[in-house]
């Protein structure tokens, strides 16, 4: 029996690195909220481990109409799945949205064997594989015709100073940050020196994670995805395209569509050809960076690009790459398999409880 739980404090437990870590409140509301998540690509005996049982099936079957009725998508019967403790239940596997070391401190707490778990190597590996340095080496080697993106890591202001006086617009990234946090746009300065405000912040960031990314800004027209699994033989299985939207670096919903759909959607931008000649570049990437030291989901962000002086569309093959689940598998779980049908999935603060909602696009 698998084990399954949403932790979406993840990325903030991965930055923190402690094994008792207490995550800020909206992170801990939303996993208590949308703790029934995994029961959408669960299989028959598994277990998904929630803060309250009563809530989640609430929830869940709220989802389920939703889904039936903007999807043509139909839940299997769930039966005693929610559980808000082991109780007499052994689990053979863990499936976390995320793995890090405050998830395995709880786990244990809660009575989950150790022998099942990560070793703490092996979370080290995780975390170090996590840095954000790991998708500037994975975009290094995806440069071609057609593409864009550069990434470089600094460990002084100075020297986010220096490039900073290269761009009109620059992103600073903490190496381990969530959704929208850890992130900073900086205008080309007079004489390039940052304001105090983000010359305090980039000494603070280096100080607790030891550099900062420094990114071009670049004309973003569009968002997506790609999402995958690394099998424990160093195979890495591409799973399908996301379609997604940000503001701020912050995630906003995913669109529901067939494969199909979404290709042809982002071909208006970007020739679908050569959106798979990308896709199989990185299959072959991450098994080159992944193999025998990673085991799970992961996905890859990325976007398409106004070039203004060539009056065409490039593509950024590697803004993120997240070794965990992400919002872009959830969608793949739940999405229509009629070409006709279209939908958004979205994450809402309603009534200050988090829902999953799902609409017609």
């Amino acid at each position: 029996m698998t084990l399954r739980l949403f932790n979406p404090e993840h990325d903030i437990a991965l930055a923190a690195n402690l094994s008792n870590f207490t995550a800020p409140h909206a992170a801990r509301q939303l996993r208590r909220d949308l703790g029934f998540l995994p029961v959408l690509w669960a299989n028959q005996g598994d277990a998904v481990l929630v803060d309250d049982v009563v809530s989640s099936y609430k929830s869940l079957q709220k989802t389920a109409v939703a889904l039936k009725r903007y999807c043509g998508v139909s839940l299997p019967d769930i039966g005693d799945m929610l559980i808000d403790k082991l109780g007499d239940k052994t689990p053979t596997t863990v499936s976390p949205w995320g793995w890090d070391k405050a998830l395995k401190a709880q786990l244990i707490r809660n009575g989950v064997k150790e022998d099942i778990l990560p070793t703490d190597n092996q979370l080290d590996i995780v975390r170090a594989l996590s840095h954000r340095r790991t998708s500037s080496v994975v975009l290094a080697h995806l440069q071609m015709e057609g593409t864009v993106g550069e990434s470089h890591e600094c460990t002084t202001v100075a020297g986010v100073e220096a490039y900073v006086k290269t761009c009109n617009m620059t992103v600073l990234k903490a190496p381990w940050s969530s959704s929208g946090r850890g992130l900073r746009f900086v205008a080309r300065q007079e004489e390039g020196r940052l304001l105090p405000s983000v010359a305090g912040w980039v000494r603070n960031i280096i100080s607790t994670q030891g550099c900062v990314m420094v990114e071009p800004y670049y004309n973003k027209v569009k968002d997506f995805g790609m999402e995958f699994v690394a099998h424990g033989d160093g195979h890495v299985s591409y799973e399908g395209l996301s379609l997604f939207h940000t503001a701020n670096g912050a995630y906003k919903g995913n669109i529901l569509a067939t494969e199909s759909w979404k290709l042809a959607s982002l071909g208006a931008f970007v020739p679908t050809e050569f959106i798979c000649k990308i896709k199989d570049w990185l299959c072959r990437e991450l098994e080159r960076c992944l193999a025998g030291r990673y085991i799970g989901p992961l996905g890859v962000d990325m976007m398409v690009v106004a070039d203004a002086g060539r009056e065409c569309y490039l593509l950024h093959p590697c803004v993120e790459i997240n070794l965990r689940r992400t919002m872009g598998h959830v969608a793949l779980a739940i999405s229509p398999t009629d070409d006709d049908i279209q939908s958004v999935m979205r994450i809402a603060l309603i009534d200050n409880i988090y829902k999953l909602t799902i609409s017609r696009l």
